[in-house]
């Protein structure tokens, strides 16, 4: 699925594109006092969730700009949010300018106001009668208050602001792939060379394809969370001195049919080791929530494939009062060294009769209980204790997780 947000706006950006910014060019030389310019929507994947925190305007091509005469004030902008399949309003509203400077090629970078929990800036919207996060149709427009000055003196006014891309360095270093079964995934290749190890990322609920919708973005599994994004950091790469990161998108839920999705996973997984350099000794899993119960079931279906698992929040028993999905008899069958993870507070996903029952019945298996989940000072919801995973912080007798899982070979 593209990643534009405007498309309109998005084809008319075409070959005019600087470097790395797809951006539209400007109409002509002569037409400087008021020129088109394009602009970038500069996003980052917050531990709740993507939010735009800049953007960046294509006004190299006017020359030299003097810093001295950007401010705070010198351009507004505007956002509005629309959810892509109803077109029903998430927000609309200014996006305070905390800071403007100039980029090293020239181009002008609005800083705005963001923050976790922070209404206005998101990327995704979760409508709860689909349990879905889709991604929103974003329309950004920035007005420019006053003239900005040239280095030789020349004031320039903009009067056309078109929006480009939605860019997102992490998001993007992940490349988009569909299995030969039809499943979505995103794969992130190690820069190391020779025989790497492969981590394979389940994302929660909210993250699965809503096909009755038409909805399959390959996307959400990267912009909700920071689940896959962790393990490409620069610090999980070298703690696994290089690894894949590979991240398959349900078409629904995992849990609604784990045993017809088991073996789609497996086949990504396969593809990835057949067409790139894995160890197939060193193959992790770990999920959050639906992905932490998938990750216990990739386990008992594929006993001998996975080096360790990492089940997060994970689900045992059925959330709606149906059959348990992972018996007990299953849980005890597993073989697969496993760490959980889950916060007493969850009121999700009942951590006693999920997490602490799977940890008592998987033979030598370890827990990390939190009783709450807190970040950076910010209080999240009790559920979302993938947070502390994906920034490496569970961890028994000074071994964290991601050095614990590296330490394990099939």
């Amino acid at each position: 699925m593209a990643m534009l947000i405007n498309r309109r706006a998005a084809l008319a950006a075409g070959a005019g594109a600087a470097a790395g910014l797809a951006l539209p060019g400007l109409a002509h030389a002569d037409s400087l006092h008021q020129p088109s310019v394009g602009f970038v929507l500069n996003a980052v994947t917050l531990d709740g969730g993507e939010q735009v925190t800049a953007v960046t305007l294509d006004t190299s091509r006017l020359g030299p700009i003097d810093p001295a005469g950007l401010t705070t004030g010198t351009f507004s902008v505007y956002a509005k949010a629309t959810f892509p399949i109803s077109g029903d309003p998430a927000y609309e509203l200014d996006r305070p300018v905390t800071a403007a400077r100039l980029d090293r090629r020239g181009n002008i970078v609005l800083t705005l106001s963001h923050a976790e929990g922070q209404p206005g800036g998101a990327t995704l919207g979760y409508v709860g009668s689909k349990g879905r996060n889709f991604r929103l149709d974003l329309v950004y427009t920035i007005t420019q208050n006053a003239p900005i000055t040239l280095r030789h003196g020349r004031p320039v006014t903009i009067k056309r602001f078109v929006q480009g891309q939605l860019a997102n360095p992490e998001v993007d270093a992940f490349s988009h792939h569909v299995s030969g079964s039809g499943m979505k995934y995103r794969l992130y290749s190690p820069t190391r060379h020779g025989k790497r190890p492969l981590i394979v990322w389940l994302h929660g609920g909210g993250e699965g394809a809503s096909l009755p919708d038409n909805y399959y973005d390959n996307e959400t599994t990267l912009r909700a969370n920071r689940g896959a994004l962790g393990f490409a950091t620069r610090e999980a790469q070298q703690i696994f001195k290089g690894a894949y990161v590979v991240a398959p998108q349900s078409t629904s839920a995992w849990m609604q049919d784990g045993p017809r999705f088991a073996p789609l996973i497996h086949e990504i997984v396969r593809d990835v080791v057949r067409g790139h350099s894995v160890d197939p000794d060193r193959i992790y899993v770990a999920g959050c929530s639906n992905g932490g119960y998938m990750s216990m079931k990739m386990t008992t279906v594929y006993p001998t494939t996975f080096a360790a698992s990492v089940p997060i929040c994970g689900v045992v028993t059925s959330l709606s009062g149906g059959p348990t999905l992972l018996p007990d008899a299953e849980l005890a069958a597993i073989s697969t060294p496993t760490w959980l993870v889950t916060s007493l507070d969850d009121t999700t996903v009942d951590p006693e009769a999920n997490t602490v029952h799977a940890h008592d019945l998987i033979p030598g298996s370890s827990m990390t209980l939190y009783d709450n989940v807190v970040w950076n000072g910010h209080q999240f919801p009790g559920h979302w204790s993938w947070i502390y995973v994906a920034r490496n912080d569970p961890s028994i007798d000074g071994t964290h997780v991601w050095q614990w899982m590296a330490q394990q070979q099939r």
